[in-house]
């Protein structure tokens, strides 16, 4: 559409077509009295990208300001591209995460590997170098072939991005469930570090200072990406969808060192990248946040197609480009430092005094607008909120055991479930050794990089089990932090800080905006009790296929200091006749569990209980015993329970097997979810001093060198496997899931 051909400011009113950029009545009319006036074309697109649910969160701010942001440590809480956390020695760890849901129910592979570049650009745009990726990711069924072809290319695309670019993926998680059929969610996390006085913010300021735009060139692509992230999917209306945004990770990789040399340069006063609107969000985030204004000649923006106007240009959501303020009369050695890495840099406007985003076109201004209207004064929604009927339902249900005939058969089947069994597949496409600071890497409770020139480590998960979230969204958030921090303590760091990505359904509908409250408060109270305060973080709203809601997945992605490397720890057995620990004692917690669901079919009934007093206090024994040089092994107990963790604790170990006796009623002890409990292993001579450290462990047995996985209970053996066999069942299953037809 040529800017001849756009509607005028009466055509909007009268055709309505602001509803088609996704504002409502009220929105447009709030934006009319702002405003003054009627908006034309290119500022009602301004207002509805920037007013999106995707930019403004509009919806979820006053849920949002429930967490808790600040601590010792925060240096930059919520508010920029990244969130920073101080971790001494004159360093800080940069990071956060994205969701790039939408895109990747529709092209899975560019829109997993532009979610992967967006955050890291977000990171080092802070003036942080990244430093690793991780990623979360939710899928239907395998057995779907809709869902296996998602899955797949999803995966390809992260990995074709982080490899291309060089930045390892070290740790992730994947879960699938029919909830999510057609509807993925795709989460990348990027952290990266800086020293501090490197520090950079998305700031436009002082009068007269040139606005640079360096980068690819700005297509039709992704024009209200922004918009369509904000709304629900519908399956059958692919066709009608916006061109999808391409990655160019090679760019992007020159991008990256150009901007990571010009933070040390004195001419620097601000840095955005071009995110989710664009060049509307980052010229009016910048505008706003410094309290000046910014003034744009679409002219000079570098073009990649003919005729583009104002309205494509500034909702354009092109790939790899960002936004620089540097100070009047230092622009020709910032553009000269960009052209030594072969990337286009041009002076596309300046910054002004009256705090207007002024937008100039061929001559004419054609946009006109308060930088603070777009960026700060969105509406704020209230939304009803509403508990469903399911919730009673399944608060009042007895706790029940499920039924299971053959304890052998049901651990093999449990390995054999793709959310339980081996993520090779995935990691493998992965490179998680580039640029050799890799210590752990994925197959462990976290990932862990060594930080240069130090003897310390940065260690990084991503977590939160969904099923718990939907039972009970408050209880199911508290879960969520809990169980990344409890992945941080097995491989031997300090948590320090939360990144999250909250997705739910339409907050339109009072059950999920209950669920997104309630998941917020627990999110919120974890927080505070293992001292990680939220630094970054995004909301995905919409998250639906034809009206029916994924479940709510409030994502945390948690890293922590590795104090001295020497900490460092694995899930694997060590060295046969270690001692076996658990802490903590089963319960009978089955509902959201992968037997129940794997059993019936379907998940009902509370979520386990969790108290986040006794979770704090093992977490901190546990750290402290592994700190002391004492723990041998570690891992949590998640998906599938005890027989499980056994199981997977051997596979990563060459030759050694486990004989171990547990009490009770087998299938709570095999299989339970119970929270806060962890499954060690301690050389014998380590075995007193571990159980005066961890008062909650309970001797279970000891590591053997045999393939066999021998678990006896009060009436004799439970389980009596070969570590081949059990490995084999839980190898292989994803990649005979893709093998598959159907």
């Amino acid at each position: 559409m040529s800017a001849m051909h756009e509607p005028n400011a009466q055509q909007i009113i009268d055709e309505k077509l602001y509803r088609q950029m996704g504002m409502t009545d009220e929105e447009f009319d709030r934006a009319v009295n702002m405003l003054g006036r009627h908006p034309n074309y290119t500022e009602t697109g301004l207002f509805s990208a920037m007013w999106s649910e995707h930019c403004s969160y509009k919806s979820s701010k006053p849920v949002l300001r429930k967490f808790p942001t600040e601590g010792a440590r925060v240096l930059q809480g919520p508010g920029e591209g990244a969130g920073i956390v101080d971790i001494g020695d004159n360093q800080a760890v940069v990071f956060k995460m994205e969701s790039h849901n939408s895109p990747s129910a529709i092209e899975p592979f560019i829109g997993a590997a532009t979610g992967a570049g967006g955050v890291l650009r977000d990171v080092f745009s802070m003036g942080a170098r990244p430093v690793a990726l991780v990623n979360s990711l939710r899928f239907g069924d395998l057995t779907d072939a809709r869902d296996r072809y998602l899955f797949e290319e999803a995966v390809a695309g992260i990995a074709s991005y982080g490899n291309t670019i060089g930045i390892p993926t070290v740790a992730g998680e994947v879960q699938f469930d029919n909830c999510y059929s057609k509807r993925p969610l795709v989460n990348a996390m990027a952290v990266g570090l800086l020293n501090h006085e490197d520090i950079q913010k998305g700031i436009a300021s002082g009068v007269g200072n040139s606005i640079i735009y360096a980068g690819a060139t700005t297509g039709r692509d992704g024009i209200h990406g922004a918009t369509m992230s904000s709304a629900e999917v519908s399956v059958e209306k692919e066709g009608e969808l916006p061109v999808m945004q391409a990655g160019d990770p090679f760019l992007e990789k020159l991008l990256m060192e150009a901007c990571l040399e010009l933070v040390k340069s004195d001419a620097l006063i601000g840095i955005q990248d071009m995110g989710a609107a664009g060049l509307t969000s980052s010229a009016a985030e910048m505008a706003s946040k410094a309290g000046y204004g910014v003034e744009m000649n679409l002219n000079l923006v570098p073009q990649r197609e003919e005729g583009m106007t104002a309205y494509e240009m500034m909702l354009s959501e092109s790939q790899e480009r960002m936004l620089i303020v540097v100070k009047k009369g230092r622009e020709q050695e910032v553009i000269d430092l960009f052209s030594s890495y072969t990337i286009n840099a041009v002076v596309v406007g300046r910054v002004t005094d009256d705090k207007m985003l002024r937008l100039l076109h061929k001559g004419e201004v054609v946009a006109e607008v308060s930088a603070d209207a777009l960026a700060e004064d969105s509406p704020v929604y209230d939304k009803k909120s509403e508990e469903p009927a399911y919730f009673k339902e399944f608060q009042a249900a007895e706790m029940t055991e499920p039924v299971v005939d053959d304890l052998h058969a049901t651990l093999k089947e449990l390995l054999q479930r793709p959310t339980i069994a081996s993520k090779e597949w995935i990691y493998n496409q992965f490179d998680t050794q580039a640029r050799s600071n890799t210590v752990i890497a994925p197959g462990s409770s976290a990932g862990v990089i060594r930080v240069s020139g130090t003897t310390k480590g940065l260690a990084m998960t991503a977590d939160c089990n969904s099923r718990f979230v939907y039972l009970d969204p408050e209880t199911g958030g508290k879960i969520a932090v809990a169980e990344a921090a409890r992945n941080l303590i097995c491989s031997g760091a300090e948590p320090i800080a939360v990144t999250d990505c909250l997705n739910f359904g339409s907050a339109d509908k009072p059950e999920v905006f209950w669920q997104f409250e309630k998941s917020a408060e627990g999110i919120s109270e974890a927080c505070l009790k293992l001292n990680a305060p939220v630094i970054s973080g995004n909301v995905s709203l919409s998250n639906e296929v034809d009206g029916v809601p994924v479940y709510p997945t409030p994502t945390i992605g948690m890293v922590g200091i590795v104090h001295d490397l020497s900490h460092v720890t694995t899930t694997e057995f060590k060295n046969a006749g270690d001692v076996l620990y658990v802490i903590g004692e089963a319960s009978l917690d089955f509902g959201g569990s992968e037997l129940q669901q794997m059993t019936e079919g379907k998940i009902s009934g509370r979520a386990p209980v969790i108290d986040l007093d006794v979770e704090a206090v093992r977490q901190k024994e546990l750290l402290t015993a592994i700190q002391t040089g004492i723990v041998q092994s570690a891992t949590d107990l998640s998906e599938g329970g005890l027989a499980v963790a056994l199981c997977e604790k051997a596979f990563g170990a060459k030759g050694l097997g486990a004989g171990v006796t547990v009490s009770g009623s087998p299938v709570t002890a095999l299989f339970s979810e119970t929270q806060s409990r962890f499954l060690v292993s301690v050389k014998e001579g380590d075995a007193e001093a571990f159980e005066k450290t961890v008062t909650d462990a309970i001797k279970i047995g000891v590591v053997t060198e045999s393939d066999s996985i021998v678990i006896n209970g009060d009436e004799g053996t439970l389980i009596d496997g070969t570590v081949t066999e059990l490995h084999a069942a839980w190898k292989g299953a994803i990649q005979c899931l893709l093998n598959s037809e159907g």
